[in-house]
């Protein structure tokens, strides 16, 4: 998609249209009519936020409205992959990468470790043996795993209006989790199966998988706001196609943080409301970022301004931001939905 047709899109969504899209990003009510709820709050009509929902998802812009699952409390484990790759060869790669199923996000980022996927494995698979599995592919040059070491916040919020935009500043408060044990039983996992699914936009949207697992409403509410308190579900939402609405700049900011600093900067940087993901990762002799941050701006410009404005709160001066320049797959996880993946026969070079 273009840069004219973005543009033309953006200009296409009105006030009200946005305004819904932050407030879903943001919370969805878990009632049994949640469209009656969301128009309450505007003052307007079920009918008006059924037929807008609709349009932005012909359009492009809504994605999925779903439950959103922790990938570590469901017992899966999951790694960022970092790989240097013949540019040659780049495309061809990412597109065996893609094939596998457990990844999910997969860009090309303006660096000389070119690809950057997430993989996730389910209970029992090795995280390891699936990486080297893409070692039979021609090309690559270097791979680093860079698994969570410890986890500052996740959650995209796109913040669609303008003149509404929070301050570039620490502001947010940590979500309190309870700490309980989570083994997930084969009802917890048919649970899952269902609410991962997209959510059809009718009166009842929630009718249907209460039905599908053989529960009442009531008691498929009660079974998520329980997941949510245990951090297995951490919210059902709205997700938006990023360049589609105009957030064009996806930029991945790596910061080399002393040892000594590491939980108090990635603390801070997971409460700007502009920070989508933060990270600490593994560091290698030739990679010495230990905290990552995710930011989606307009522009790169605006990218850089934000991120000099963090730089000054957090008091880190080596980072770089590494922008995507390419999309090769993005995508969620299908949990509790498995597949066998081997590159034996290999799609052949186009």
């Amino acid at each position: 998609m273009n840069d004219e047709v973005i543009e033309m899109l953006t200009q296409s969504l009105d006030g009200l249209d946005k305004e819904i899209l932050n407030e879903i990003q943001w919370t969805f009510p878990l009632v049994s009519k949640p469209f009656d709820e969301i128009a309450k709050k505007f003052e307007t009509s079920p009918e008006i936020i059924k037929d807008r929902l609709i349009h932005l998802k012909k359009i492009g812009v809504l994605r999925q409205l779903s439950a959103i699952f922790d990938t570590r409390r469901l017992g899966y484990k999951s790694s960022l992959v970092a790989m240097e790759i013949d540019s040659d060869k780049l495309e061809y790669v990412a597109n065996q990468i893609n094939r596998h199923p457990g990844v999910s996000h997969n860009y090309e980022r303006d660096h000389q470790f070119n690809l950057w996927f997430t993989l996730a494995v389910p209970p029992g698979s090795d995280l390891k043996t699936e990486v080297n599995k893409f070692s039979v592919l021609s090309g690559i040059k270097k791979i680093r795993m860079l698994p969570t070491i410890q986890l500052f916040k996740i959650g995209v919020k796109l913040d669609m209006v303008d003149e509404k935009k929070h301050d570039i500043a620490p502001t947010e408060e940590k979500k309190e989790i309870k700490n309980v044990k989570f083994i997930p039983t084969e009802s917890d996992k048919k649970f899952i199966r269902e609410l991962q699914k997209d959510m059809d936009i009718t009166d009842r949207p929630f009718l249907n998988s209460a039905t599908n697992l053989g529960i009442t409403e009531d008691e498929l509410f009660e079974k998520m706001k329980y997941y949510e308190d245990i951090g297995v579900m951490r919210r059902f939402a709205a997700i938006l196609r990023h360049r589609q609405v105009g957030f064009t700049a996806n930029g991945m900011i790596v910061w080399n943080v002393p040892d000594d600093r590491i939980s108090e900067v990635g603390s801070k940087l997971g409460a700007f409301p502009q920070v989508s993901h933060c990270y600490q990762r593994p560091t290698y002799p030739d990679w010495p970022y230990s905290v990552f941050s995710m930011i989606h701006c307009k522009s790169e410009k605006e990218a850089g301004e934000m991120t000099q404005t963090i730089k000054d709160q957090i008091k880190i001066d080596d980072y770089k931001i590494l922008f995507s320049t390419r999309e090769f797959k993005k995508t969620r996880v299908e949990y509790f939905v498995e597949h066998n993946f081997s590159l034996e026969e290999t799609i052949p070079v186009s």
